[in-house]
């Protein structure tokens, strides 16, 4: 009886899964196998940590039983090949900076004792580096990409294969401890869940996305940024889902979302120092500040600026942030503290659940001007006319900055106009906007 070795990272389900389909059709036995690469696993804050082991709880239920290893990939995969008898580890491609050099070692270490490592599929609807211009060069500008990734296509989604037979090899290290941090409230996690979520958004609320979407108090965002960074769900599933939808205006919004996260791989691809550098090394020259007490209170959600506030004790609280508000407290990091994007990328990278390399990278990029919109840097975000817009009535301010719960409606965005002054333990104004905005802009002309 043949066995092989599905090594399960960004890709925890068995729906559309296409490195799946293809271990079951080459083995008579799968081993699914998990390696707690110590790379990963020690830049990941705790929410993450604690999101991951209940995610693998649950596939490792659906399944019967998960294989669990800790250690450097290339020992640990080829540990678990040799002890299954496997001539062959099947895995979805990772085109991450980290992962591909990863991938390659372990293939290099797998090939020495005879086994194959085999590529299958990928965490994107179209994988990066595919989509080129007629000159075969990568795109630089997020809508030709689009247009094009469109056309390209991607194939339909997979179901799961039934009766797969599930087994283990000796060894297994079994689910690290992650407790959920005691003020942290995440998700529903697994597969089920996910598609229990996208089914519920699409339902109800797909066909009015582009014109609720940037309103956070309404909260009607789908949520599936977490899903999709663990591959609890394929994003072809969900093209394939909003296609048989409709063709409105909510659904083409919602599929540009999508292409966005698929751009930003493909750019991170092409450029991987761009995950710790500056796309456009011209801004590496500009003036910044050294991280301080101001930085601090960004972090924990003191600035004074009710919008920023809210959305940063969001992070704390879920591990997540609505993208209107990653937007608003990135640019006031950048533009209203000087404060390089890489501290604020850092942080969202440690906190957030959902956080994935490229799309959280270069959106920090595109904020701070560095990034691939054609001249983003004079977009200076006002913190007041931000909230006044995307949270006319506070809503969202008071769902998450208690000082400011008692305060009605649009108030909640300028508490220092309240008659009585600030509410009792809210922290004033760091900053003046106005004098920053200025001082942003005079730093960038320096440049």
């Amino acid at each position: 009886m043949s066995t092989t070795v599905l090594w399960f990272r960004r890709d925890l389900r068995l729906a559309d899964n296409p490195a799946l389909r293809v271990a079951v059709d080459h083995a008579d036995q799968v081993v699914p196998l998990f390696v707690f690469d110590p790379h990963l696993w020690n830049a990941a804050g705790p929410a993450r940590r604690a999101y991951l082991i209940r995610s693998l709880a649950d596939l490792g239920d659906r399944i019967g039983a998960l294989h669990y290893r800790c250690g450097t990939p290339a020992d640990e995969v080829l540990a678990v090949a040799r002890a299954a008898g496997a001539d062959t580890v099947h895995v979805a491609a990772d085109f991450g900076p980290y992962g591909s050099v990863r991938d390659a070692e372990v293939e290099q270490v797998l090939s020495e004792h005879g086994i194959a490592l085999q590529r299958t599929g990928s965490p994107y609807a179209v994988a990066p580096g595919r989509i080129t211009k007629q000159d075969f060069t990568a795109y630089q500008v997020f809508t030709p990409f689009s247009r094009a990734w469109a056309e390209h296509g991607w194939r339909d989604p997979v179901p799961a294969p039934r009766d797969v037979d599930w087994t283990t090899a000796s060894g297994s290290t079994g689910l690290p401890k992650a407790p959920v941090p005691d003020d942290v409230r995440l998700p529903a996690t697994g597969e089920a869940a996910a598609r229990r979520q996208w089914r519920r958004f699409v339902d109800e609320h797909l066909s009015e996305y582009d014109t609720v979407r940037d309103r956070p108090d309404l909260d009607r965002t789908s949520h599936m940024s977490v899903h999709l960074k663990w591959g609890e769900i394929h994003p072809r599933t969900m093209l394939a889902d909003i296609a048989a939808s409709g063709a409105g205006k909510g659904q083409q919004t919602y599929r540009s979302e999508l292409a966005w996260r698929e751009f930003y791989a493909d750019v991170l691809w092409w450029q991987p120092a761009s995950a710790r550098d500056y796309l456009r090394p011209a801004y590496a020259r500009m003036a910044y500040d050294r991280p301080g007490k101001d930085f601090l209170a960004w972090t924990q959600g003191r600035t004074g600026f009710p919008i920023v506030d809210a959305g940063m004790r969001q992070l704390a609280a879920e591990g997540w942030m609505h993208n209107r508000l990653r937007m608003i407290v990135a640019s006031f990091l950048v533009k209203d503290l000087h404060i390089e994007w890489q501290h604020g990328a850092r942080h969202f990278m440690t906190h957030l659940v959902d956080g994935d390399l490229a799309s959280n990278q270069h959106g920090w990029q595109w904020v701070a001007g560095s990034g691939t919109d054609a001249a983003p840097y004079f977009r200076v975000f006002n913190p007041v006319t931000q909230g006044v817009k995307f949270d006319p009535e506070g809503t969202y301010v008071r769902r998450y900055v208690e000082e400011l719960r008692h305060v009605e409606g649009r108030q909640a965005h300028e508490p220092w106009d309240l008659p009585g002054g600030l509410p009792r333990g809210y922290a004033g104004r760091i900053v003046d906007h106005a004098e920053e905005r200025t001082e942003a802009l005079r730093r960038h002309g320096e440049i």
